[in-house]
């Protein structure tokens, strides 16, 4: 009968019996033994994801063409601010819309024209995504930001801290997201301008990135909070506590790490939410106003018009809707690679 220290030693030298918990990896030429972080094993479980690659790819292209809308312009040789009507009147019929098949697209209008302004398709579209973009991008870095600050600090002190944090947030998820923001807006640019002034395109951005931010971190705080609470009472924090830590090295140094998951895939969605939030307001007419291209007002243009030009709304809403789709599958993705047990 073999004592357990055989059995291990016995393990050891047999590599058929090595334990499960110290399997490494062979490099590429198949000799040293490697092991990989936790990192590589996110990014290796990421790339088997063809939907994930796909959608990664997608959304970066969206970034991409929207940062580089005035070079695109440029080479395309229009810009959205100009009445290309005025120029040739043909382009419009004698109600105000394309005078040419499916919106005026053609080869000088790639995405057709904008009827009774006669501005280009294609470079509003341009511009328009690349200011719903940059505004949604503002207002995702604050949130999480603010909620990873205020929920890992709610969860790590706790009591009275924990208890105000909560009744704040508590409180102001209670106002209902998309009538805050259509109320809140006009409050929020008098605060800015003079009454009867005009509003400068950038005080409207301003504003819309305040209020979605004010509210809209308190989701992300909630999950960071109940993550941090369980963390706390670990192993490894309280010897961190013992060897004498201040509380902002153990946040930093052994919190944080560990909560580095739910921000990423909870980041992954708020975007797209930001970005149809966004729209919707320009939609409703207090978010971005003319003439600064925006994606929300193109469908706010396409709404007043679908019966006589319905092609007008193809291109934005198509957009639209391939944005979003492939950022929610990203966040997927995303929550997948991170998960040791996920199949993928």
């Amino acid at each position: 009968m073999t004592s357990p220290s055989q059995t291990a030693a016995a393990q050891s030298d047999s590599p058929g019996l090595e334990p499960e918990g110290l399997k490494k990896e062979k490099n590429s030429k198949g000799g040293e033994l490697v092991g990989r972080s936790p990192g590589q094993l996110m990014w290796a479980r990421f790339k088997r994801d063809r939907t994930g690659m796909i959608c990664g790819v997608v959304v970066l292209a969206f970034f991409v063409i929207s940062a580089l809308a005035p070079v695109i312009a440029s080479l395309y040789g229009k810009d959205p601010y100009t009445f290309y009507s005025n120029s040739d009147p043909n382009l419009l019929d004698e109600f105000g819309f394309p005078s040419g098949a499916n919106g005026g697209v053609s080869g000088d209008f790639w995405f057709g024209i904008e009827p009774q302004l006669g501005r280009d398709l294609f470079t509003q579209l341009l511009y328009g995504m690349r200011t719903s973009l940059g505004i949604s991008v503002a207002v995702t870095i604050l949130v999480v930001i603010t909620g990873t600050i205020l929920g890992v600090t709610a969860g790590y002190l706790g009591g009275r801290t924990d208890y105000w944090l909560g009744r704040v947030m508590d409180f102001l998820m209670a106002f209902p997201s998309q009538l805050t923001f259509v109320a809140f807006m006009p409050v929020v640019v008098a605060l800015f301008v003079p009454p009867g002034d005009e509003t400068p395109t950038y005080i409207r951005v301003v504003a819309l990135i305040l209020v979605q931010w004010a509210l809209g971190w308190m989701g992300l705080a909630r999950l960071l909070r109940g993550q941090v609470l369980s963390l706390r009472e670990r192993e490894f924090v309280e010897a961190a506590r013992i060897t004498g830590a201040s509380p902002w090295r153990i946040i930093r140094k052994e919190l944080l790490p560990n909560v580095v998951t739910p921000i990423l895939v909870q980041s992954t969605y708020m975007l797209p939410l930001f970005v149809t939030a966004e729209a919707g307001l320009s939609y409703l007419g207090v978010g971005i106003m003319e003439p600064t291209p925006d994606w929300g007002r193109l469908f706010r243009t396409a709404g007043n018009i679908y019966e006589s030009d319905p092609t007008f709304l193809l291109f934005p809403g198509a957009a639209m809707v391939i944005f979003v789709l492939c950022f929610n599958l990203l966040g997927d993705s995303v929550r997948d690679a991170f998960d040791p047990k996920s199949g993928r």
